[in-house]
């Protein structure tokens, strides 16, 4: 088996957690009022046991230009460290409503360069392909 540069310490403890990755076939828009977020083909579905599945979306599929980057960040013994963007457009609601894992977990790489947004905070819509 290969070395693992920079292993997680949760699965190292529990060796037994499943957190499943999977392509999600369809297309997902992120929407805060009428204006689009993010919109892809290419997302992918997080599925992590007792929580809701998450869609993490591209970063090439998100508009930036409506977001803006906060100081808030949580760790996760899995995934990483997590950074976190407002939805400009939301206003108060959309206070740190995406988040993403820049530099995870060697065992969660397949979301590296995605964004996932809280789906209290904005509209999350996903249409099967």
């Amino acid at each position: 088996m290969d070395q693992i540069a920079n292993p997680a310490p949760g699965f190292q403890r529990n060796p037994d957690k499943v957190i499943a990755v999977e392509p999600y076939v369809g297309t997902v828009t992120v929407r805060a009022g009428g204006t689009v977020i993010a919109s892809s083909t290419k997302a992918k579905v997080l599925t992590e046991t007792p929580y809701p599945a998450v869609f993490y979306i591209p970063f090439a599929d998100i508009d930036f230009s409506k977001l803006g980057g906060t100081e808030h960040s949580t760790h996760c013994p899995y995934k990483g460290d997590a950074s976190y963007w407002s939805v400009l457009p939301a206003g108060e609601t959309g206070q740190n409503a995406m988040w993403a894992y820049e530099r995870p977990f060697d065992e969660m790489t397949e979301i590296r360069a995605h964004g996932a947004f809280y789906a209290s905070k904005v509209s999350i819509e996903a249409k099967p392909g």
